[in-house]
């Protein structure tokens, strides 16, 4: 008996579960303001190069957004600083931000649609889009790892607790 009203409860979460987990078209439609971010790290433009990176590391941030004033001039990414600088032999202590960051980036605002920053990913080949007020002001953030994240909590239960896939290894073959 007892383990009978266990399995009506569960049934019944199962239930809501399904009902508030729903992956579909109207998912991505859902601001961006939704999402779960984090305020963003910025940068003056005319900060160092080896500055930005020593906050990208103490922050743990694989982009910065830079700024003139309080409005957005750029972002500078992790691959922006090896494709850029590092790649080139430059003296990050000597080089400013403004050298090497992506000026005027793609930016999206508060109200826009998730499926507004999947598609500015996708086609300009970003893993981080900023969000701005009216103002051009940094607001947030928007990582791949965000985007993920979001899908992730659309997934019902009974997916997310299915039990891990054994890791095969390659069958090693005779001669190399």
């Amino acid at each position: 008996m007892e383990d009978e009203i266990l399995d009506e409860e569960f049934s019944i979460m199962y239930q809501e579960t399904e009902r508030t987990k729903v992956l579909d078209s109207t998912t991505f439609l859902r601001p961006v303001k939704n999402l779960k971010l984090r305020k963003p790290v910025t940068v003056e433009v005319d900060q160092t190069v080896a500055q930005a990176l020593a906050l990208m590391k103490t922050k743990q941030f694989g982009c910065l957004l830079v700024t003139r004033g309080s409005a957005l001039a750029g972002i500078l990414t992790e691959r922006d600083i090896v494709a850029k600088a590092l790649g080139e032999g430059k003296d990050l202590a000597r080089i400013p931000v403004a050298e090497i960051m992506t000026a005027d980036p793609v930016t999206l605002q508060p109200d826009d649609s998730v499926a507004f920053v999947m598609n500015a990913m996708h086609v300009g080949g970003y893993r981080h889009v900023p969000i701005v007020d009216e103002r051009n002001q940094p607001l947030a953030v928007v990582s791949v790892k965000d985007i993920i994240a979001f899908i992730v909590e659309c997934f019902p239960e009974e997916i997310l607790n299915l039990p891990p896939k054994p890791i095969r290894k390659a069958k090693r073959q005779d001669g190399g």
